[in-house]
């Protein structure tokens, strides 16, 4: 009983303790939100990489066509020109005329991360000082880039970013949408707090200036990397500079793949998570409350205590989960499958736990190998079916 006690009732605490620095994170976060100053407005390259289209491709691009932002261009990048993504490019200068849309092709690559290659790619088109990479499924707001510069006033401030909240469409999605809202956003804050900073950035939505991004490493910098947003924010941090919060979030389009493709996804987050912050990655383990509550339960046979301590990790769960996902991130995925927290905590645990086991990661078809460092090695395909 003491061995077991000790093995479930200090990660329930400690994560009633994350639980309650999410909340009080979150508020901040909140406060922090107000109108844009509409005077300041310098002028913006967005970087769109794609590869192969989505349902929402169209629509999440046109929302980069609709920016309410007077000087921005936004250059869309493939590696072949039969990837449909041509086509959406053409049907977006059809259905606006009047947007700097750019369209880049090109195969070369520079390292094993093909996403780094293909922005690598778009930036002799970029026009503009400052750069604002997103990943093809981010929709947002139509203020979103004049929301999203305003850090840059201070010249000490090398990138700010966003985080995110994804559209559901069914229980699936909304198992990844509660991981993100509730889980991956209450610990984006958390780390904020306690760093007293950031120091890494995300793939929704990364701006950038281009004199520190280069300086600091640039595309070549990342090439080979599997979390390639982390370590933009790592690199300029590195460097002196600052990376911001944005209090914009923006919106993440429902992936295919069903739940094997969720798994994949989220394992291959978990191990880049573990290889790019090896400790903080351990320390997740501190906040699996819900999965901790229930081995109490069990090891001690349903105990009153460890009733008491499940109904305290119950609720604060909950209560941050609305505080984080449905009041910080405007997520309404939080109130409608709610009843799914326990089962994406569940399932967080047992992918945190793979996430020691291995090194290999799948993305868009192709197996590899994860370094140490975090680097991407390919495995080939003869090699990846034995």
């Amino acid at each position: 009983m003491t061995v077991l006690g000790g093995l479930w009732v200090l990660p329930c605490m400690t994560a009633i303790g994350f639980y309650g620095l999410a909340m009080a994170a979150a508020a901040r976060f909140s406060a922090s939100k107000g109108p844009a100053d509409r005077t300041f407005h310098p002028p913006v390259t967005v970087f769109k990489p794609v590869c192969g289209v989505e349902p929402d491709t169209y629509e999440c691009l046109a929302s980069f066509c609709r920016q309410d932002y007077p000087v921005y261009q936004v250059i869309v990048g493939v590696h072949h020109a039969a990837d449909p993504g041509v086509a959406v490019v053409e049907r977006l200068r059809c259905d606006f005329p009047s947007a700097d849309l750019h369209l880049v092709i090109s195969a070369a690559v520079i390292g094993a991360n093909p996403k780094v290659s293909n922005l690598a790619n778009m930036a002799p088109a970029a026009r503009y000082p400052l750069w604002l990479v997103s990943d093809s499924d981010i929709q947002a707001p139509a203020d979103y880039l004049r929301r999203l510069v305003q850090p840059m006033r201070d010249p000490r401030v090398g990138a700010v970013t966003s985080v995110c909240r994804m559209r559901t469409t069914g229980w699936v999605s909304a198992l990844e949408a509660l991981r993100i809202s509730t889980d991956f956003n209450a610990g984006v804050l958390v780390a904020r707090q306690l760093e007293r900073g950031m120091r890494f950035a995300f793939g929704s939505a990364i701006l950038i200036h281009r004199r520190a991004f280069e300086a600091a490493g640039g595309f070549s910098g990342l090439a080979d990397y599997l979390a390639d947003d982390f370590h933009v924010g790592r690199m300029l941090a590195a460097a002196g500079y600052r990376v911001e919060l944005s209090p914009c979030v923006v919106e993440h389009a429902p992936v295919s793949g069903g739940f094997i493709g969720l798994l994949r996804r989220q394992l291959r987050w978990f191990r880049g998570v573990r290889v790019s912050r090896p400790w903080g990655y351990a320390g997740l383990v501190f906040t699996f409350g819900i999965p901790m509550s229930l081995l109490g339960l069990w090891a001690t046979r349903g105990a009153p205590l460890a009733w008491a301590v499940a109904a305290v990790v119950w609720t604060a769960r909950g209560t941050m989960a609305y505080m984080v996902g449905a009041r910080g991130s405007g997520d309404p995925a939080v109130s409608r499958w709610w009843w799914l927290i326990p089962l994406q905590d569940l399932l967080g645990a047992a992918l945190w736990g793979l996430g020691f086991l291995g090194n290999t990661v799948e993305w868009r078809g192709q197996r590899f190998r994860v370094s140490p460092e975090g680097k991407l090695v390919p495995i080939p395909a003869q090699a990846a079916r034995l």
